[in-house]
Protein backbone atom coordinates (compact mmCIF):
# COMPACT_ATOMS: atom_id res chain seq x y z
CA UNK A 1 0.00 0.00 0.00
CA UNK A 2 2.88 2.40 0.66
CA UNK A 3 4.27 1.55 -2.75
CA UNK A 4 1.30 2.34 -4.36
CA UNK A 5 0.50 5.80 -2.74
CA UNK A 6 4.31 6.74 -3.10
CA UNK A 7 4.26 5.80 -6.49
CA UNK A 8 0.56 7.85 -7.30
CA UNK A 9 1.96 10.48 -5.35
CA UNK A 10 5.61 10.88 -8.26
CA UNK A 11 2.49 10.39 -11.41
CA UNK A 12 0.87 13.75 -9.82
CA UNK A 13 4.09 15.42 -9.54
CA UNK A 14 5.50 14.32 -12.60
CA UNK A 15 2.95 15.00 -14.95
CA UNK A 16 1.54 18.56 -13.25
CA UNK A 17 5.26 19.89 -13.21
CA UNK A 18 5.66 18.87 -16.62
CA UNK A 19 2.79 20.74 -17.89
CA UNK A 20 3.95 23.59 -15.47
CA UNK A 21 7.55 23.22 -17.19
CA UNK A 22 6.11 23.12 -20.70
CA UNK A 23 4.00 26.95 -19.94
CA UNK A 24 7.58 28.28 -18.25
CA UNK A 25 9.84 27.02 -21.32
CA UNK A 26 7.68 28.74 -23.72
CA UNK A 27 7.24 31.93 -21.79
CA UNK A 28 10.64 32.34 -20.97
CA UNK A 29 12.88 31.43 -24.07
CA UNK A 30 12.91 32.27 -27.62
CA UNK A 31 10.10 30.84 -30.39
CA UNK A 32 12.88 28.59 -32.02
CA UNK A 33 13.39 27.02 -28.51
CA UNK A 34 9.74 26.93 -27.25
CA UNK A 35 9.12 24.68 -29.98
CA UNK A 36 8.42 21.81 -27.98
CA UNK A 37 5.74 23.31 -25.34
CA UNK A 38 3.63 23.01 -28.59
CA UNK A 39 -0.37 23.31 -28.38
CA UNK A 40 -0.42 24.26 -24.59
CA UNK A 41 1.87 27.15 -25.02
CA UNK A 42 -0.20 28.27 -28.43
CA UNK A 43 -3.51 27.78 -25.93
CA UNK A 44 -1.88 29.69 -23.02
CA UNK A 45 -0.34 32.86 -25.03
CA UNK A 46 -4.09 33.65 -26.08
CA UNK A 47 -5.50 33.83 -22.61
CA UNK A 48 -5.96 37.06 -20.90
CA UNK A 49 -2.86 35.46 -18.43
CA UNK A 50 -0.93 34.81 -20.58
CA UNK A 51 2.10 32.23 -20.90
CA UNK A 52 3.43 33.34 -17.41
CA UNK A 53 0.47 33.61 -15.84
CA UNK A 54 -0.86 29.88 -17.38
CA UNK A 55 2.76 28.95 -16.07
CA UNK A 56 2.24 30.25 -12.75
CA UNK A 57 -0.74 28.75 -12.23
CA UNK A 58 -0.10 25.05 -13.45
CA UNK A 59 2.78 25.80 -10.39
CA UNK A 60 0.41 26.41 -7.74
CA UNK A 61 -1.57 23.73 -8.98
CA UNK A 62 1.14 21.78 -8.13
CA UNK A 63 1.72 22.67 -4.66
CA UNK A 64 -1.98 22.90 -4.22
CA UNK A 65 -2.31 19.28 -4.87
CA UNK A 66 1.37 18.42 -3.49
CA UNK A 67 0.04 19.44 0.21
CA UNK A 68 -3.17 17.86 0.11
CA UNK A 69 -2.07 14.48 -0.92
CA UNK A 70 0.37 14.68 1.80
CA UNK A 71 -2.34 15.65 4.47
CA UNK A 72 -4.89 13.47 3.73
CA UNK A 73 -5.79 11.06 0.31
CA UNK A 74 -9.27 11.37 0.83
CA UNK A 75 -9.68 15.11 1.05
CA UNK A 76 -7.32 15.41 -1.71
CA UNK A 77 -9.54 12.85 -3.66
CA UNK A 78 -12.44 14.82 -2.69
CA UNK A 79 -11.63 18.72 -3.75
CA UNK A 80 -11.61 20.26 -7.06
CA UNK A 81 -9.04 23.14 -8.10
CA UNK A 82 -9.53 25.80 -10.38
CA UNK A 83 -7.42 29.18 -10.76
CA UNK A 84 -7.09 32.04 -12.92
CA UNK A 85 -4.25 35.00 -12.51
CA UNK A 86 -3.80 32.96 -8.96
CA UNK A 87 -7.47 33.04 -8.23
CA UNK A 88 -7.90 29.66 -6.38
CA UNK A 89 -11.38 28.14 -6.18
CA UNK A 90 -11.64 25.05 -4.13
CA UNK A 91 -14.90 23.16 -4.51
CA UNK A 92 -15.94 19.41 -3.86
CA UNK A 93 -17.78 17.62 -0.71
CA UNK A 94 -15.77 16.77 2.82
CA UNK A 95 -17.38 15.36 5.52
CA UNK A 96 -16.89 17.67 8.20
CA UNK A 97 -15.39 21.16 8.97
CA UNK A 98 -12.04 20.68 9.65
CA UNK A 99 -11.21 18.96 6.65
CA UNK A 100 -12.36 21.81 4.64
CA UNK A 101 -10.25 24.56 6.91
CA UNK A 102 -7.45 22.67 6.48
CA UNK A 103 -7.43 22.62 3.13
CA UNK A 104 -8.09 26.29 2.69
CA UNK A 105 -5.24 26.98 4.76
CA UNK A 106 -3.07 24.84 2.67
CA UNK A 107 -4.18 26.10 -0.65
CA UNK A 108 -2.99 29.78 0.76
CA UNK A 109 0.23 28.88 1.74
CA UNK A 110 1.22 28.21 -2.11
CA UNK A 111 3.64 30.52 -3.62
CA UNK A 112 1.46 33.06 -5.84
CA UNK A 113 -1.94 32.25 -4.30
CA UNK A 114 -3.71 35.87 -4.68
CA UNK A 115 -7.05 34.95 -3.69
CA UNK A 116 -8.94 31.36 -2.09
CA UNK A 117 -12.74 31.23 -2.94
CA UNK A 118 -14.16 28.29 -0.93
CA UNK A 119 -17.33 26.62 -2.25
CA UNK A 120 -16.15 23.23 -0.49
CA UNK A 121 -19.73 22.08 0.92
CA UNK A 122 -19.98 19.76 4.18
CA UNK A 123 -20.98 16.49 3.39
CA UNK A 124 -21.11 12.47 4.00
CA UNK A 125 -21.86 11.65 0.45
CA UNK A 126 -18.70 9.99 -1.20
CA UNK A 127 -16.46 12.04 -4.27
CA UNK A 128 -18.04 9.42 -7.05
CA UNK A 129 -21.78 9.69 -6.10
CA UNK A 130 -22.52 11.99 -8.93
CA UNK A 131 -19.66 11.27 -11.20
CA UNK A 132 -20.65 10.02 -14.49
CA UNK A 133 -23.51 13.09 -14.00
CA UNK A 134 -20.76 15.76 -13.36
CA UNK A 135 -18.81 14.10 -16.39
CA UNK A 136 -21.12 14.57 -18.93
CA UNK A 137 -22.11 18.04 -17.50
CA UNK A 138 -18.60 19.10 -17.69
CA UNK A 139 -17.87 17.45 -21.44
CA UNK A 140 -21.02 19.26 -22.82
CA UNK A 141 -20.49 22.58 -21.21
CA UNK A 142 -16.57 22.84 -22.50
CA UNK A 143 -17.83 21.39 -26.10
CA UNK A 144 -20.88 24.11 -26.01
CA UNK A 145 -18.19 27.35 -24.67
CA UNK A 146 -15.47 26.02 -27.02
CA UNK A 147 -17.42 26.10 -29.92
CA UNK A 148 -19.61 29.59 -29.49
CA UNK A 149 -18.06 32.33 -31.59
CA UNK A 150 -19.21 34.58 -28.82
CA UNK A 151 -17.01 33.54 -26.17
CA UNK A 152 -13.38 33.48 -25.30
CA UNK A 153 -13.62 29.90 -23.98
CA UNK A 154 -9.81 29.91 -22.69
CA UNK A 155 -10.30 32.55 -21.23
CA UNK A 156 -12.69 30.59 -18.71
CA UNK A 157 -12.28 27.46 -16.06
CA UNK A 158 -15.60 25.44 -15.29
CA UNK A 159 -16.44 22.39 -13.09
CA UNK A 160 -19.50 20.74 -12.05
CA UNK A 161 -19.75 19.15 -8.26
CA UNK A 162 -23.17 17.21 -8.10
CA UNK A 163 -24.73 19.05 -10.74
CA UNK A 164 -23.41 22.66 -9.42
CA UNK A 165 -21.26 24.27 -12.32
CA UNK A 166 -18.51 26.17 -10.60
CA UNK A 167 -17.16 29.45 -12.94
CA UNK A 168 -13.72 30.88 -12.55
CA UNK A 169 -11.98 33.17 -15.14
CA UNK A 170 -11.93 36.26 -17.16
CA UNK A 171 -14.87 38.18 -19.50
CA UNK A 172 -14.23 40.02 -22.07
CA UNK A 173 -17.11 42.11 -21.24
CA UNK A 174 -20.58 41.93 -19.14
CA UNK A 175 -22.37 40.72 -22.39
CA UNK A 176 -20.01 37.44 -22.73
CA UNK A 177 -20.37 36.34 -19.27
CA UNK A 178 -24.12 36.64 -19.87
CA UNK A 179 -23.46 34.46 -22.33
CA UNK A 180 -21.69 32.06 -20.60
CA UNK A 181 -24.33 32.37 -18.02
CA UNK A 182 -26.93 31.17 -20.74
CA UNK A 183 -24.78 28.60 -22.88
CA UNK A 184 -24.16 26.92 -19.12
CA UNK A 185 -27.63 27.12 -18.01
CA UNK A 186 -28.87 25.49 -21.16
CA UNK A 187 -27.20 21.81 -20.18
CA UNK A 188 -28.91 19.52 -19.39
CA UNK A 189 -29.14 18.31 -15.37
CA UNK A 190 -27.21 21.32 -14.10
CA UNK A 191 -28.85 22.78 -11.35
CA UNK A 192 -27.17 25.84 -10.23
CA UNK A 193 -24.78 27.87 -12.05
CA UNK A 194 -21.82 29.87 -9.44
CA UNK A 195 -19.76 32.33 -10.83
CA UNK A 196 -16.71 33.93 -9.75
CA UNK A 197 -15.37 35.36 -12.95
CA UNK A 198 -14.35 38.85 -13.22
CA UNK A 199 -14.61 41.24 -16.08
CA UNK A 200 -11.64 42.10 -17.97
CA UNK A 201 -10.80 45.18 -17.06
CA UNK A 202 -11.71 44.51 -12.88
CA UNK A 203 -8.91 46.41 -10.62
CA UNK A 204 -8.96 42.42 -8.85
CA UNK A 205 -6.64 41.70 -11.89
CA UNK A 206 -3.03 40.70 -12.11
CA UNK A 207 -1.49 44.48 -12.40
CA UNK A 208 -0.27 44.97 -15.98
CA UNK A 209 2.65 46.56 -17.18
CA UNK A 210 1.80 49.51 -18.54
CA UNK A 211 2.18 49.29 -22.31
CA UNK A 212 5.04 50.76 -24.47
CA UNK A 213 4.84 54.22 -26.36
CA UNK A 214 4.93 53.41 -30.29
CA UNK A 215 8.71 54.49 -31.63
CA UNK A 216 8.53 57.72 -33.10
CA UNK A 217 9.20 58.26 -36.56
Amino acid sequence: MANTMQNMKQIIRLSAALAAGALLLAACTPAGIAVGAGASAGVAASEERGLKGAGSDALIRVSINEAWFKEDFDTFNRLNLQIYEGRVLLSGRVPDQARADKAVQLAWQADGVREVINEIVISNAGALDDFGNDTLINARLDSKLLFDSGISSVNYSTRSVAGTVYLLGVAQDRDELDRVFRVTRDIPNVKRVISHVIIKDDPRRVPRPAEKPAAQR
